[in-house]
């Protein structure tokens, strides 16, 4: 269940926004996870809940935006939704995918603050523990 150590990640990079912006609590956290992910949302929602208890984060809600997964073609260029279990062949020309273009992400997006502006993401990255928000888990 690596949706606990996600869950702790993701307390940990709100909290300290939250405190970044002199803020006592938090309204709602953001993520956006890709369909390849490998995260299953009822047990982030669980370990987020358990996890925020007795910090900032404590009672905030949430959003999980689910991101599908699509790829590019390399024979023809069509972007197609591959599913999960990722099918990587092209629906149109039969060909093997050149590049998976969404479905990993793994990113806090938002994390709204009472009375203030929502702090977002100025560039997603992807990998690696990100340094505040909008950046990947």
């Amino acid at each position: 269940m690596h949706e606990l150590s996600i869950a702790a990640a993701v307390v940990e990079k709100a909290g300290h926004t939250a405190r970044a912006h002199g803020a006592t609590s938090v309204e709602a956290v953001r993520l956006r996870v890709g369909e390849l992910a490998g995260v299953v949302g009822d047990a982030l929602r669980f370990s987020f809940e358990l996890v925020a208890e007795g910090t900032v984060v404590a009672g905030a809600e949430l959003i999980v935006e689910d991101v599908a997964a699509r790829a590019r073609c390399g024979g023809c260029g069509k972007e197609f939704a591959v599913g999960s279990p990722p099918h990587l062949w092209c629906p149109g020309c039969d060909r093997p995918a050149a590049q998976l273009l969404t479905g990993r992400e793994l990113e806090l997006a938002e994390v709204r603050l009472p009375d203030t502006e929502p702090c977002r993401a100025a560039a997603p990255r992807r990998a690696g523990l990100g340094q505040g928000p909008g950046e990947d888990i």
